[in-house]
């Protein structure tokens, strides 16, 4: 009887029978939410404004570039039909210049004198291919513009230069034989605005 007794006992305190009556737990006082204060609008603010792109002076090469061509046709011991090449004028100025309206305002007014033929872009275009050049090469360089222009059997290469403030550059020409790099003529002037 001893052994059921244990048993018994046993088994009630396993199953939690003599253990002490839980305690009665109260439930955790619910607290009301508290409003959450209203907050002020959160403000945008106004979009980025764009800067306006620069704004490019326009200047009057036409104007300014024929006096100066005009000086240059009056040079002697030029045979008439000498073939001249033109490079793209050199910026070197403070600032940025239309450098290919200043070309093409040399081009024009060489189009009409009896003096030179003009070597036509497109040929300049194929000569600095054949020679390895890249097309947009602006033959700043005088050696690059002379080994051109013997390329193409000229005899004159017309350097151009526009120095100063960009508002109103100063042109330099300078008329070099291409047999001997000999400069026969230098001009100067300013690009009006």
């Amino acid at each position: 009887m001893k052994k059921f007794t244990f048993v018994v006992l046993a088994a009630m305190v396993l199953t939690g029978c003599l253990t002490r009556p839980p305690e009665q737990q109260q439930p955790a006082p619910i607290e009301p939410a508290q409003p959450v204060p209203s907050q002020p609008p959160v403000s945008v603010p106004p979009p980025a404004t764009v800067p306006a792109p620069p704004t490019i002076r326009t200047l009057d090469w036409q104007g300014s570039v024929a006096p100066l061509v005009q000086q240059m046709l009056t040079v002697k011991d030029i045979a008439p039909g000498s073939m001249l090449v033109v490079n793209t004028v050199k910026n070197n100025t403070n600032g940025t210049i239309q450098t290919a309206k200043a070309t093409d305002a040399i081009y024009n007014a060489l189009a009409s004198n009896g003096k030179f033929t003009v070597v036509a872009q497109p040929q300049i275009t194929a000569a600095k291919q054949t020679l390895g050049l890249s097309t947009d090469d602006s033959l700043e360089s005088r050696s690059k513009a002379v080994g051109l222009a013997r390329y193409v059997n000229a005899q004159y290469v017309l350097y151009t230069d526009a120095g100063g403030d960009a508002k109103a550059p100063d042109l330099e020409m300078q008329l070099m034989l291409v047999q001997t790099g000999e400069i026969i003529w230098s001009g100067k002037g300013s690009v009006q605005p």
